[in-house]
């Protein structure tokens, strides 16, 4: 009796056990499609400029959660976008100091050029969403919508 409950009880252990089901593979036409919906293409009818953003779950987020057109001016997101590309960069410098995997890519962002409305809306609201989401902060305001 005494060699049955620990043999039972070892059987009821490895029996309540599940294996790990190995990932789904993705295949090329999903994985086209995820990166597409996840990449937005920012250019403007007022000028030749073009930024291209793929980060997942952006393009439903600025459908969603951010604020509307003309909601603020072009002036005020100009000066928060150099403060936050400004911050962009300095990170982007630092791998040692900063999740280079977060920070991969320089922005150049010269704030006497006009941009457009447009242009600068997508990437103020890409800086709060990314700031929101990897829970950084890029300048000395609260990231909110």
């Amino acid at each position: 009796m005494k060699t049955i409950i620990p043999f039972l009880l070892l059987l009821i252990m490895v029996s309540s056990c599940k294996t790990i089901d190995s990932p789904k593979s993705t295949t090329d036409e999903r994985e086209n499609a995820l990166v597409e919906d996840d990449t937005v293409i920012i250019n403007s009818d007022e000028n030749t400029y073009e930024i291209i953003i793929i980060e997942p779950g952006f393009n439903a987020w600025l459908a969603s959660t951010a604020r509307p057109r003309l909601y603020y001016t072009q002036e005020f997101m100009e000066a928060r976008n150099q403060i936050y590309v400004t911050n962009w960069n300095i990170r982007v410098n630092q791998p040692q100091q900063f999740d280079p995997n977060l920070y991969e890519l320089r922005i150049d962002y010269d704030r006497f050029e006009d941009y457009g409305y447009d242009i600068n809306y997508k990437l103020y609201n890409y800086f709060i969403y990314f700031q929101l989401t990897y829970k950084q902060k890029l300048g000395p305001f609260v990231p909110r919508i």
